[in-house]
Parts: structure tokens; C-alpha cells; sequence
């Protein structure tokens, strides 16, 4: 495969069409977490050349958001706030000037034209690359398991358990990183935080809620939460931490 890789300090004006695709690929309630939201901005402006987008032939075909942080607790410590909290804990980092030692990869979206050709693995690949050219041992990753949408009943521990008959996991994204060296740390129960208003939440997902209950909603990996007593619906999605161990 032909590409070409740039970071948004490189290439400032791919930013707009980065975050086109990016949102391109998510189910709608996935783009109203409001700390992804309220910080997005702030990601670009901090860490540029961990923003890197995948290019052939002037077509966006995948894109990575990434941040750096500093941890020295083992990573079983990881808390239960996973994507929001490293999001936080980046920026924060940053704005005290401490100096990270771990890159933790956000978000790795393929291009729907170009999926199933082996691009995230380049991708992970790529990160693990900029990881060590900071001179980091570790890359951390909050990943969503691509296929747990589809069982949304399943408890995330029991889920990533599973495995194919050749002992890889049986969650293909899960089972990428595995076959690029990661080790699968633990759940991260409350990675995301989505609330919204119950007319939010039907207008996201086309759906009517008649009562207070849980949901099953398309692209979730647990149901939803709606309260008619506080007028709110919640989404709180699990994620599981894994680490790629960098060799320098």
C-alpha cells in the first residue's frame, strides 16, 4: 500500500478533513461526549505532531489522535476513566510542564472505503513509531472493542475473555493489537461519559423512549441509562486499557 503520513504540524491545513473523517465512521452519540468535546481543540494546539493523518493520492484514507502523560504506577493502576481521563490527564500534564513518558493512542479511525486492508495495523505501527522517537517504553491505548456493540448484554471482563479457536482474542480489534505485541491490561468501565437530554438521545439514535429503563442502542457497547424523573439519558462506555511495550 502506497501512502503518504503528515502530522498536523506539518500539514496544519489537513485539520478540517481530519476531523471529517474521523467523525465520519462514529454512530452519532459517540460525538457528544462533552469532555472529548471541550478539549478536542486544546489536543491539536498542544501535541500537533501526535495528530497524523494518512494520505494517498491527496485522499484521506485514516487518521490518529494521540497524546503523551506521565505515569509511574504499574498499569494495573490505570483508573476506571479511560479515554476521558488520559484526554485530561495529557492536557493537564502539559499545562504543569511534567514531562510524559508514555504515549497513549486515542483514536485510530480507517477510512470506510479502505477497512479490511490491513491499515490499522500500519497505523498502531506508526504510533509506536512517534512513541519511540520520544524516547517513550510504553504505549497505552483505551481501545473499544469493535465487535462488543454486538453483545451489549455480555459483561466487558467476560467479552474480552473470548477467544477464537487459534487462541487470539475474538475481538478483531482487540486481536490487532494483541498480534502487534500489545498485553491486554484490564476493562476500563467508564472510559466515556455521554448525558443528554431524552430528546438528545432520540434525536441521535431514531429511537423512541417511552419510559425510564435500559436501552439497547445501535453502535453501543452497554445499554443506555434513560431517567424520566431527572429528564437525562446516560451512556457510560467500557473500554479496555492495553500496552504496547516499545523496545528503543
Amino acid at each position: 500500500m502506497s501512502y503518504h503520513v503528515f502530522s498536523i504540524k506539518e500539514r496544519p491545513d489537513l485539520r478540517e478533513a481530519h476531523d471529517k473523517t474521523a467523525g465520519s465512521v462514529w454512530p452519532e452519540f459517540m460525538l457528544h461526549d462533552p469532555i472529548l468535546n471541550d478539549n478536542w481543540g486544546d489536543l491539536f494546539q498542544n501535541f500537533p505532531e501526535c495528530q497524523i493523518t494518512f494520505l494517498q493520492n491527496d485522499e484521506i484514507i485514516g487518521i490518529a489522535n494521540s497524546l503523551p502523560f506521565y505515569w509511574d504506577m504499574p498499569f494495573e493502576k490505570l483508573p476506571e476513566k479511560g479515554w476521558d481521563w488520559v484526554l485530561l490527564k495529557g492536557l493537564e500534564d502539559k499545562k504543569r510542564n511534567i514531562e510524559p513518558n508514555i504515549l497513549n493512542g486515542l483514536q485510530i479511525t480507517v477510512d470506510r472505503n479502505h477497512q479490511g486492508k490491513g491499515l490499522s495495523s500500519i497505523i498502531i505501527r506508526e504510533l509506536i513509531s512517534i512513541a519511540r522517537q520520544k524516547g517513550y517504553k510504553h504505549m497505552t491505548i483505551p481501545v473499544r472493542p469493535t465487535l462488543k456493540s454486538k453483545y451489549p448484554l455480555i459483561p466487558t471482563p467476560k467479552y474480552i475473555e473470548w477467544k477464537r479457536e487459534d487462541g487470539l482474542p475474538f475481538d478483531p480489534w482487540i486481536r490487532v493489537h494483541v498480534k502487534l505485541g500489545a498485553r491486554i491490561i484490564k476493562p476500563c468501565h467508564k472510559a466515556m461519559y455521554i448525558p443528554g437530554s431524552i430528546s438528545d438521545w432520540e434525536q441521535w439514535t431514531g429511537m423512541k423512549f417511552p419510559d425510564s429503563g435500559e436501552y439497547i442502542i445501535d453502535g453501543a457497547l452497554v445499554p443506555i441509562k434513560i431517567d424520566y424523573t431527572k429528564g437525562i439519558g446516560e451512556y457510560i462506555e467500557p473500554n479496555v486499557w492495553m500496552v504496547h511495550d516499545i523496545t528503543l
